[in-house]
């Protein structure tokens, strides 16, 4: 019999500003120490070295994880032009280069090519799995892969800002997948000069922004005390993109029990996901059929 997991049953989400340095994995954890959290996750993965919107997902949030991985997230990133590295990063060796320096003009020709849906190769330091094995892992190891171009929707992709000859920082707009190195690599090749990321900071994703999220010293000031769990936003706010109807008070029981339940609804098709709620609490995510959500995934928010 496995052992039970300690800490409360709390429910939310939490706004990290991450820092560059430590992983997601970390932060989670300093987050479910800080709140003495039973269960937290987080909603899209950041590498190491880049900063910013992080959105942990504690108890019942983490059943929606998956409609803030698969909103659209922004990103500001800066390229480094006349370099390519085997990462794709500043993090890696540089295996390539080249004196030419695109004007504004060509490089924002070169964007257009990067906007809608888009087929993109994941980057060979990356953790898409490679016949049952992480592409970083066998990257580390000197192998070098085929990966396979994998599809992503780019709603816009920008020209900031030029520092420098040496430099561009653009803003990505863009849905669930995205490799910002990728990005960054293959606009490099398209302008014949090479690229890679200097800084990566997402902006924000779904509907958590980085400006409102707290830096790693707020969090441990503020761990352990009730001031950190004023900080906790809704488990329903990461279901604003899906439909709401109102549970009855006897649908209400039912969608508690995982059955499906009567519920008010004026504005959602038949058999589209939508979320119900009761006394302004959610209680289930499912599908709208003739007057009754049935769930597929139950709250049970106890905060």
């Amino acid at each position: 019999m496995g052992r039970k997991r300690q800490g409360r049953d709390i429910s939310g989400w939490l706004v990290v500003d991450k820092p560059a340095g430590p992983t997601s994995t970390a932060i989670v954890n300093k987050v479910r120490w800080a709140l003495n959290a039973k269960k937290a996750g987080h909603a899209g993965t950041l590498d190491p070295e880049a900063t910013g919107v992080l959105a942990i997902a504690l108890g019942e949030a983490t059943k929606t994880v998956p409609y803030v991985t698969d909103a659209l997230k922004a990103y500001e990133f800066t390229v480094r032009l006349g370099q390519a590295t085997n990462t794709d990063d500043a993090e890696g060796e540089v295996i390539a280069e080249s004196d030419a320096r695109p004007d504004e003009t060509q490089i924002k020709a070169a964007l257009s090519a990067f906007i809608g849906d888009i087929q993109q190769v994941p980057p060979q330091f990356s953790a898409v799995k490679i016949d049952g094995q992480r592409a970083y892992k066998r990257a580390r190891d000197g192998e070098t892969m085929e990966i396979a171009a994998r599809p992503l929707y780019v709603e816009s992709l920008l020209l900031i800002d030029m520092p420098d000859a040496d430099h561009v920082t653009l803003e990505l707009t863009c849905g669930k997948g995205g490799y910002v190195r990728s990005i960054a690599r293959d606009l490099g090749q398209a302008l014949r000069c090479y690229g890679h990321v200097r800084e990566l900071r997402r902006i924000w994703s779904g509907p958590f922004e980085a400006a409102d999220g707290l830096s790693l010293e707020q969090i441990e000031e503020m761990a352990r005390t009730p001031a950190l769990d004023d900080h906790l936003r809704p488990v329903e706010m990461a279901l604003a993109d899906l439909p709401e109807v109102k549970a009855t008070a006897e649908g209400a029981a039912r969608l508690r029990n995982g059955n499906p339940g009567m519920v008010l609804a004026s504005d959602v098709d038949y058999g589209e996901e939508a979320w119900a709620s009761h006394d302004g609490q959610a209680l289930a995510i499912g599908r709208y059929k003739s007057g009754e959500l049935h769930p597929s995934r139950v709250l049970n928010i106890r905060n």
